[in-house]
């Protein structure tokens, strides 16, 4: 008697996954891209004309010339990205600071390029790390998350200054 092999029959479901594409930096990075900005997106345009970054409606000329290589146009967009989180989120701590101590003193800050993880990062030393990827989120999100931060960094303070008043032995 011969005998014979069963084949297990393959779950259907495993042949629809697919791997995800991903985008060539080529067609990511280029002249007409949408990015994403408080919210809402900006269309790039690359142009000579202007001698610094502009917005105009929603278009975000960038002072690149057309044939820039990818890794310039992602270079030169993160840059600008960054530099107006940092005057937004400046400007919120900085209204977070007046309304919870009154003084305004400014907690030392710093961007986190992490890829994952929170939007702030609270650390022990008074400091903190907002991602920088902040700016993609609606204006008022963004500055909801710094108040939120500041404020859990004063009140991080105020128990700490509780503990350092320990009356002297007697």
């Amino acid at each position: 008697m011969r005998s014979r092999k069963i084949r297990k029959q393959r779950n259907p479901q495993l042949d629809l996954w697919v791997e995800p594409r991903r985008l060539d930096p080529a067609e990511r990075w280029c002249d007409g891209m949408r990015l994403p900005f408080l919210g809402g997106d900006l269309t790039l345009c690359l142009t000579t004309a202007h001698e610094m970054a502009a917005i105009e409606g929603e278009t975000l000329h960038l002072p690149l010339p057309p044939g820039a290589t990818p890794r310039q146009i992602q270079d030169g967009v993160e840059a600008w990205l960054r530099q107006e989180a940092a005057v937004l989120i400046a400007a919120d701590l900085a209204a977070a600071a007046q309304r919870t101590n009154g003084a305004g003193t400014l907690p030392q800050w710093a961007f986190s390029f992490a890829a994952q993880g929170d939007w702030v990062q609270l650390h022990a030393d008074g400091s903190l790390r907002f991602n920088w990827r902040l700016i993609e989120l609606p204006r008022a999100d963004m500055a909801r998350i710094v108040a939120a931060a500041a404020a859990d960094l004063a009140a991080r303070h105020a128990t700490a200054d509780l503990w350092e008043n320990d009356l002297p032995a007697p």
